[in-house]
């Protein structure tokens, strides 16, 4: 295998600078995938009952609505359709490192979660939704929970909630980054031919390849989930009647 953990091809911008040409194609890539998936789910409307890609997309639908009704109760409708969206772009974003593309010759391919340009303006752009929706809901006065229970806890109350973006941001990364990083380890094992001994350590472990894809499949699912959920929560923590 060639390819280099933490190395990506790059494109040079105006003004931007230098930019990882690859994060973006895949991004780009994965936009057009949600597209044409929503586009295929939509056409399943067109019947007079309701199909079995409708029933399972519903279904996720209605548990993500729950979310954020039972977070935010009759406030949070304006917010459904962001989380949805956040959701099932999150998830074909961290699903992308599950498919050998790079390794076939593509300028493209990787998960775009495994790389920070990625998932730190994800979490920012939660933060600042967040600051957003909150001010409109309470003005200015919404930062007077930071001072509570007592003015002298103001410091740590400020610096929990500039943490948020860096742990959502770190969570989601590293996650999906040491997911990939294993991945090309034991891949790499594989193709070298390693033996050890009397044991040949790359035929030992040329099986482990799939089930660490399968992982990686799942944990790509959980993050998604968990990067959504911790949104709906902050979001209730902030535009709450009383917080």
């Amino acid at each position: 295998m060639k390819e280099q953990i933490g190395e990506h091809s790059t494109w040079v911008w105006p003004i931007v600078g230098s930019v990882h040409a690859d994060t973006i194609l895949t991004t780009w890539l994965a936009m057009g995938v949600a597209l044409i998936f929503l586009a295929w789910i939509g056409n399943s409307y067109r019947g007079p009952r309701a199909g079995k890609r409708q029933t399972i997309f519903e279904g996720i639908i209605d548990y993500i609505s729950d979310m954020v009704y039972g977070s935010l109760g009759r406030n949070g409708e304006p917010y459904v359709p962001f989380f949805i969206a956040l959701f099932i772009y999150l998830f074909l974003l961290n699903q992308f490192g599950v498919l050998p593309l790079k390794a076939l010759g593509l300028p493209f391919g990787g998960s775009p979660t495994a790389d920070l340009n990625t998932t730190v303006p994800y979490a920012f752009l939660i933060f600042f939704g967040i600051q957003v929706a909150a001010i409109r809901k309470n003005g200015l006065g919404h930062y007077a929970h930071l001072a509570k229970p007592f003015a002298i806890l103001l410091p740590l109350n400020i610096l929990e909630e500039l943490t948020r973006p860096v742990t959502l941001a770190a969570r989601l990364f590293f996650n999906i980054f040491v997911g990939e990083l294993l991945f090309i380890i034991i891949a790499s094992i594989v193709v070298q031919k390693i033996t050890i001994g009397p044991v040949n350590l790359s035929l030992a472990v040329s099986i482990l390849p799939f089930f660490i894809q399968f992982f990686n499949f799942f944990v790509g699912t959980i993050q998604a989930f968990v990067f959504t959920l911790l949104g709906i929560v902050y979001l209730s923590l902030a535009i709450a009647d009383e917080h």
